[in-house]
């Protein structure tokens, strides 16, 4: 096929147009930047969801345990985004809003029902799919969560109790 420079010039403004048109869309109906966990539902929902997959069998067995130490891991979420600097702050932000974003939940994460209804298998297959990813983009998302989620919950004492750790030893002065 060959190419004019007539049709590289439209096929040019046809996609600088796509692009301007999906950027004034995503303003327009996406939703207003993200609180922290605890003050957002659609955060709160969509990491909550999130841990109970990938941080699975290292969660207690019983539904309520397992519900308060999700409960504990995103109050630690809370505060370690708090000690980020702020570039990381938006960022993890800006990842949490692309989640609750319907067209962007769907066509990046795979994930076709709101959080609320999201199955567990579909959130596993969404995280080994960005851990997996060709894109390093996906791959770094993925990172972020996984290790935010862990040190989260294993920085817990309740999480320590879970799997028999005594806690550090005492300094001595």
């Amino acid at each position: 096929m060959n190419l004019s420079r007539r049709r590289f010039l439209q096929a040019g403004l046809f996609g600088a147009g796509a692009l301007l048109l999906a950027r004034v869309a995503y303003r327009s109906f996406s939703p207003a930047p993200l609180a922290a966990p605890s003050r957002d539902a659609r955060a709160y929902t969509i990491l909550a969801g999130i841990a109970a997959v990938l941080l699975g069998d290292g969660l207690p067995a019983d539904v309520t345990a397992r519900r308060q130490a999700i409960e504990i891991t995103l109050v630690n979420v809370e505060a370690a985004i708090a000690g980020l600097p702020l570039h990381a702050q938006k960022e993890l932000d800006d990842l949490i809003s692309l989640l609750a974003f319907a067209p962007t939940r769907c066509l990046l994460a795979g994930i076709w029902t709101p959080w609320e209804e999201a199955q567990p298998q579909a959130v596993a297959r969404f995280l080994h799919d960005w851990r997996t990813s060709r894109f390093a983009l996906l791959r770094s998302a993925y990172q972020a969560l996984h290790q935010l989620l862990h040190a989260a919950w294993y920085g817990s004492e309740t999480a320590w109790q879970e799997v028999g750790y005594p806690g550090p030893p005492a300094l001595q002065a």
